[in-house]
């Protein structure tokens, strides 16, 4: 008994080290044995027998499912608290301002938190978690707010979505976003890829809401290149059959907004799709200084583009 007593002490207080850094990850309702016999085929621990004896001798303390890491020294006792305390390993996942849902199904995998098609499938089916907000959403486009989190591969890809989607209501409810948000919405995330300057997304909404009002055609690429996204076409470049693309979300086609949004948009650009500054230009094109010049007439958006041609050409010779 002295022997065993020594053993178990030994066992339980002793640091180990595992050879490699290793990760357990402990589903929902995995039993305690179970639980024990995995950090022990890991390394994390030397013994699964002290660990359910000590867990056993402890109460039966809920121990929290999710991913752990395991590479410094550490005693049994310390794995147990740390499983008591659920202080579980998280993957850091940035989603910039203007990501698509395939943009952050990529991000997803790349930090193997879930596999791309699994997130995709929820981002393009599971609008019950905006349905309140947005009954006219098709997908999920839109309402997974830019931001960076930290996300546990024991979160399915709704939890991760869910996650995604709340971060979006807290900004919206501190911009005061409550009325037309499928319009809002969708402008921003059109004014958010075609921008990345924060003095001018007001103005682009602006030019836009002018479009709408005139009934002119929005033509904005990113449209054109989300579409083509949807049917897996796009390869870095906008072909002329991408322009010709008979799609709602080409605006080279169709007038007025598209369907839905294009990207998620962040903070600025949904202020920008609230309150667009009141303006008379109808066109805009790049500077080649990383804005944008706005023209009234389309014989000064030509002079514009003619400019922008001019500069690339610049740019290539130097």
């Amino acid at each position: 008994m002295l022997l065993f007593a020594i053993w178990i002490g030994f066992a339980l207080v002793a640091p180990q080290t595992p050879a490699t850094q290793q990760f357990v990850v402990l589903k929902p309702g995995t039993s305690t044995r179970q639980i024990a016999s995995e950090l022990e085929h890991a390394g994390a621990i030397r013994s699964s027998t002290a660990f359910l004896l000590y867990h056993y001798l402890r109460g039966k303390r809920t121990l929290k499912a999710g991913e752990y890491a395991f590479e410094h020294s550490a005693s049994t006792l310390d794995v147990y608290n740390r499983l008591a305390r659920g202080d579980v390993y998280s993957h850091t996942v940035v989603v910039p301002e203007g990501f698509n849902i395939f943009d952050i199904a990529d991000a997803l995998e790349a930090a193997k938190v879930c596999k791309r098609d699994d997130f995709l499938r929820v981002a393009q089916t599971d609008t019950s978690l905006i349905a309140d907000i947005d009954p006219e959403a098709k997908t999920l486009e839109g309402y997974l707010f830019p931001d960076t989190y930290n996300i546990s591969r024991s979160q399915t890809p709704r939890d991760v979505a869910a996650t995604m989607v709340k971060r979006f209501r807290q900004n919206a409810t501190t911009i005061g976003l409550n009325t037309n948000v499928h319009r809002t919405v969708t402008l921003a995330s059109i004014v958010e890829k075609e921008t990345g300057v924060k003095s001018e997304r007001p103005l682009v909404a602006g030019v836009f809401e002018n479009r709408l009002a005139h009934h002119i055609g929005l033509a904005t690429d990113p449209s054109v290149i989300y579409a083509s996204l949807l049917i897996g076409k796009f390869d870095g470049t906008i072909h002329q059959s991408d322009l010709a693309l008979d799609s709602p979300y080409n605006t080279y086609k169709n007038a007025g907004l598209p369907p839905g949004p294009i990207a998620n948009p962040g903070r600025e650009s949904l202020k920008a799709a609230m309150q667009p500054t009141q303006t008379d230009y109808l066109y805009f094109v790049a500077n080649n200084l990383g804005g944008h010049n706005f023209a009234r007439t389309i014989e000064e958006h030509n002079h514009n583009v003619a400019l922008y041609r001019q500069g690339l050409a610049k740019a290539g010779n130097n």
